[in-house]
């Protein structure tokens, strides 16, 4: 690849200025910009660039091919991996003023989007017409559409919607020199080729930059039946998980927590926790019938024997939740962790689960981990407090692990510049070599997010 400029040159910048208006291309005050949601990864930006069209991006791109300036596309900066940080020299793309929407399609259950709008005004445009965006997590409020794409974003309905990828019906994205793609159709059956969008879902802006995307909308129940069950162990929440899973084909959400991080969480936002257990299941289920006293008889049937609280109201479910999305920020109130989220088959996750915290103990008891997520998807969100922030001996052994396990060093959040390193543990050389061939094909100069995926 060839080395990008460290400093960049006045006619660089008057002509971005040009192209977005100087209020749009910051230097200064650039923290929001510079630093990912863990605390724990900061980047160096040499400005930050904020087109409102398809037409702008592809006018930055351009220019930045022109002059060999590397570019970090940039959403709501809510990842943890340190995807979305420029450093020498790089400037960011924000695409915080994409923000168009499109009317819902009724007909077809689809929407058209631009890639700065923030996955809860989806939600909220998808409500309005009885439909729903099934895509949601705690970030709902501030990641953005693009955002998602790049990381193939998952959250809590995965399990019976699927992840971002199965939302995108087409995509509108601009490539390294500038060339603008744009397949929005939203055609269920197409044939004509590769699927293009499913390849930049996932590609962390190493290819370049989606603009709009087209989205698929589901049906909106009634209904949603929100239940928290205390267990004795992750090998009976993994047992309920299953056993639920076979009996109702409505469940939405599989979330499982343990009692230091419920602790943690009820400590820093005085919420309150019904009862205490071990480990924890919350349940949500979406129908156009009230499914509580189905699911009560199912565990009576079930012999389960532990506590269930059940929503009866709004208020009431979001407390339930809020033990589970507030994990995060709670943790955050008491250090900067090491934060992975990670895969392996469900049947694994109490063994797996008991692995990290032994592995990470005999490292250093002084160490902290908090461990909570998708019990359902095998998704684990494991955070370790106590290691420095360049400390990587603790990255090295929960990677590990997960690799003994057979799992993925990446669910959600992307692989980024922290686990980069790590790529190996999941993904064949060949494997590894046939995404840098893709990579060189479509960005030759090497532009597009140098620093993440690849070492």
């Amino acid at each position: 690849m060839i080395g990008h400029e460290k400093v960049l040159s006045a006619d660089f910048v008057n002509s971005l200025q040009q192209v977005v208006g100087t209020p749009h291309v910051l230097s200064t005050d650039l923290a929001g910009y510079g630093t990912d949601w863990t605390g724990r990864f900061i980047g160096s930006p040499a400005l930050v660039v904020r087109p409102a069209s398809t037409s702008e991006v592809s006018k930055i791109l351009l220019l930045c091919s022109q002059h060999n300036v590397a570019v970090v596309p940039q959403g709501g900066n809510t990842g943890l991996v340190g995807g979305t940080l420029a450093h020498e020299g790089h400037i960011i793309v924000s695409s915080r003023r994409l923000t168009s929407i499109g009317a819902v399609d009724t007909a077809s259950q689809q929407i058209s989007v631009g890639a700065g709008v923030l996955i809860e005004q989806v939600q909220e445009a998808a409500k309005s017409h009885g439909l729903r965006y099934a895509v949601d997590f705690g970030a709902r409020g501030s990641a953005t559409v693009g955002g998602t794409i790049a990381t193939n974003a998952g959250g809590i309905n995965v399990l019976r919607f699927g992840s971002t990828r199965h939302q995108i019906v087409g995509i509108e994205a601009v490539l390294p020199n500038g060339d603008v793609i744009e397949h929005m159709a939203g055609l269920l059956k197409d044939n004509t080729g590769y699927d293009i969008a499913s390849l930049l879902c996932g590609s962390e802006g190493t290819l370049g930059i989606v603009t709009a995307a087209r989205l698929r909308l589901v049906a909106s129940h009634n209904l949603r039946t929100t239940v928290l069950l205390g267990c004795d162990s992750a090998q009976e929440v993994v047992e309920v998980v299953g056993g639920i899973r076979q009996q109702f084909d409505c469940l939405d959400a599989a979330e499982m927590f343990f009692l230091d991080g419920a602790n943690l969480v009820a400590s820093a936002f005085d919420v309150s926790i019904p009862f205490v257990a071990p480990a924890y299941l919350l349940l949500e289920f979406s129908s156009d019938i009230d499914l509580s006293s189905d699911i009560e008889q199912f565990l009576t049937r079930s012999q389960f024997r532990g506590h269930c609280a059940v929503a009866d109201n709004e208020s009431s479910r979001t407390r339930l939740w809020r033990l589970r999305e507030e994990h995060t920020a709670a943790i955050s109130t008491i250090g900067v962790p090491h934060k992975f989220d990670v895969t392996v088959a469900v049947s694994d996750l109490p063994l797996f689960i008991n692995a990290v915290r032994r592995r990470v103990s005999d490292a250093n008891a002084e160490w902290s981990v908090y461990i909570f997520g998708h019990a359902a998807d095998g998704n684990m969100h494991i955070n370790v407090l106590g290691p420095t922030a360049n400390d990587v001996s603790v990255d090295e052994i929960v990677l590990q692990v997960v690799a003994e396990f057979k799992g993925s060093i990446s669910a959600e959040h992307g692989v980024g510049s922290a686990k980069k390193k790590w790529l190996s543990l999941s993904r064949s050389q060949t494997e590894i070599d046939m995404m840098k061939a893709i990579k060189s094909a479509i960005d030759p100069q090497g532009l597009m997010n140098p620093n993440t995926l690849f070492v």
